[in-house]
């Protein structure tokens, strides 16, 4: 018999609308935290990118106690970038906890990840947060969210949903809309949840299979596979066979010796993990995500996780520059390929492809987000590498060239909407919904080739200082949009190795913008700046000041020097040419030409 003691569920949520808030709110309740602990906000954003970004970027799940029920949680990221995580995270549970903000109401992120949980036939419970916010408009946004299940097509009986309106930062709640008082808590959503919510399905006693859906690592336990028992009980001691990729090969057959569950925020030595529940295994080294633990006897595989295809690449190699190894302790392509690797064992939707040279490796993603947090990873493990500008992954259908199109979704002040337009129009973008706000802000909603909108997000940033806010999704395929324009200037390059000096950036300044101060050691094909002209500039940043003993009024003027522009490593993988690359270290952010010497760099253009 299935074990209706157990319920699995996964939030699911646009970026920003309060879920790991949420989840913290629901831990408390369910006292996971003791008296005297100290409470730690967003305690399931562990990750330091997590918590610098402000967003969820890997799913996680942790296990409460309500009413004698073992209610497992799973908090998923809302960006599109980090789709992976959500389809994984969803093959874990039997509902969903769709959270939408009261003010917002649904947004593009709410729409994905809604559809990927009715794509699997996965029941909601729908919870409108944030009520308690001047602008919220609970009534509407209700209303909206059943328009959303219709525009999707949901099925009847997914429609019947129970409305739960929350203030997730104080642990309040009550059923349908309105405002909860005081004295309430998360009584309700908890109550809600057992009762839509299905249990298991699974037959503790029919034969094993256990899909894993994720990888982790331990330095005493080796690699670790994360997932969900489907069918059958996993129990220390029995044979267990592992079902991998490849059908030709016999499944592995091995004693399970080390068997792990969910409880509170961390993971326990268990006994055994029933059907529906969710388990932690070592003792595999070999184990991939998609694979099944089976019955030894009879194994069969459960159906592999399917993911959407990336639509970004770009190329990561060694650091050549004349400045490697001053900084980083990993500089070798074969360290970085070994790194790659592993992160394709643990992340389902990137990719990774051969190059013409070995050095080189060609890594496919979501989005730039997601390569970008995959670059910043790996600076911080101490790898020195260098990296390409990001480019569409085009596909041919029907014999015609076709491209991603994206759906950026912008939310800015109401003066700042010519700005989105204005910005969108040359990068062949099209407005195709325009809301207004109440609080002064408007909702645009601009659709464009994908490689038009790659920085499109930091222009945004600069012309609105800070104050939009940019989501992106896949939004299928258009045919070849032709050019499109990329930066305006041509790239300023150091054209001998040495220390930058403010004589000489005083001068160059006035024919461009600076990337660099003074003080800052440079080499032959480092770009320092962005020329004010199309063309290429080829400029001595180390050269000093003459020491005369002539002193006028013309050689004498003081040096003022304009702030360069900080150049992060977004920006830099958006603002490079095909010909330039970015040069990625523990301590520092580069940008460079592909061939450093200038003579070379003529050459590869005449070829």
């Amino acid at each position: 018999m299935p074990d209706s003691s157990i319920r699995n569920i996964a939030l699911i949520a646009h970026v920003d609308h309060g879920k790991t808030t949420l989840v913290d709110a629901m831990l408390d309740a369910a006292g996971v935290f003791s008296a005297h602990e100290e409470r730690i906000d967003r305690v399931m954003d562990s990750d330091d990118q997590e918590r610098e970004r402000g967003i969820t970027i890997l799913a996680k799940a942790a296990s409460v106690e309500w009413d004698g029920t073992r209610i497992n949680l799973v908090d998923t990221p809302g960006h599109a970038d980090f789709g992976g995580e959500v389809e994984r995270a969803l093959a874990l549970v039997d509902g969903v906890l769709l959270l939408v903000d009261a003010a917002e109401g649904p947004m593009p992120q709410t729409r994905y990840v809604l559809s990927k949980a009715l794509d699997r036939g996965l029941p909601a419970v729908v919870v409108i947060n944030k009520v308690e916010r001047d602008n919220a408009r609970i009534e509407e946004v209700a209303d909206e969210v059943y328009e959303l299940f219709f525009d999707l097509d949901a099925q009847d009986h997914h429609i019947e949903f129970p409305i739960i309106s929350t203030i997730a930062r104080q642990g309040r709640s009550m059923i349908g809309t309105g405002i909860p008082g005081p004295d309430t808590d998360l009584a309700p959503l908890f109550d809600a949840i057992i009762e839509t919510i299905p249990s298991p399905s699974g037959d503790p006693d029919a034969p094993l299979q256990a899909l894993v859906t994720n990888l982790d690592a331990s330095d005493y336990l080796g690699r670790l596979a994360i997932g969900r028992v489907v069918e059958g009980t996993l129990r220390v001691g029995d044979q267990v066979a592992l079902c991998h990729a490849n059908e030709e090969e016999p499944p592995r057959v091995r004693r399970l010796t080390q068997l792990m569950g969910f409880v509170d925020l961390g993971r326990v030595e268990v006994a055994e993990r029933v059907a529906g529940d969710l388990f932690v295994v070592a003792g595999f080294p070999e184990v991939e995500i998609g694979d099944t633990l089976a019955d030894p006897v009879n194994p069969q595989p459960l159906p592999r996780l399917e993911v959407d295809e990336p639509v970004l690449r770009m190329s990561f190699g060694a650091n050549t520059s004349p400045l490697s190894g001053r900084e980083g302790s990993l500089l070798t392509s074969r360290q970085i390929r070994d790194r790659l690797d592993r992160e394709v064992l643990g992340n389902v939707s990137i990719r990774l492809e051969k190059t013409s040279t070995p050095e080189v490796t060609e890594v496919a993603g979501r989005g730039e987000l997601q390569l970008a947090v995959l670059i910043e990873s790996m600076r911080r493990e101490g790898f020195e590498l260098q990296v390409s500008r990001p480019e569409v992954i085009v596909r041919e259908i029907d014999g015609i060239r076709h491209e991603p199109v994206e759906r950026a979704v912008i939310d800015v002040p109401d003066e700042h909407v010519g700005t989105v337009t204005q910005a969108a129009a040359p990068r062949k973008g099209r407005v195709t919904d325009l809301r207004p706000g109440d609080t002064g802000r408007t909702i645009v909603t601009v659709t464009a080739p994908a490689r038009g909108l790659i920085g499109f997000r930091s222009l945004l940033m600069t012309a609105t200082r800070g104050t939009a806010l940019v989501h992106q999704h896949h939004a299928g395929w258009i045919p070849w949009a032709g050019d499109l324009p990329h930066r305006q200037g041509g790239a300023m390059v150091a054209d001998r190795l040495g220390t930058s000096t403010g004589f000489a950036l005083d001068n160059l300044q006035k024919r461009g913008e600076l990337f660099i101060g003074p003080g800052v050691d440079v080499y032959e094909g480092m770009i320092i700046g962005e020329s004010s002209r199309p063309e290429e500039l080829q400029a001595n940043p180390a050269k000093a000041k003459q020491l005369t003993n002539i002193r006028t009024h013309s050689t004498d003027e003081a040096i003022n020097l304009k702030p360069p522009r900080a150049m992060t490593l977004e920006l830099a993988i958006e603002w490079i040419a095909e010909d330039e690359l970015v040069e990625v270290t523990p301590k520092a952010i580069r940008v460079r030409k592909r061939h450093l010497r200038q003579s070379e760099r003529k050459r590869a253009k005449r070829r």
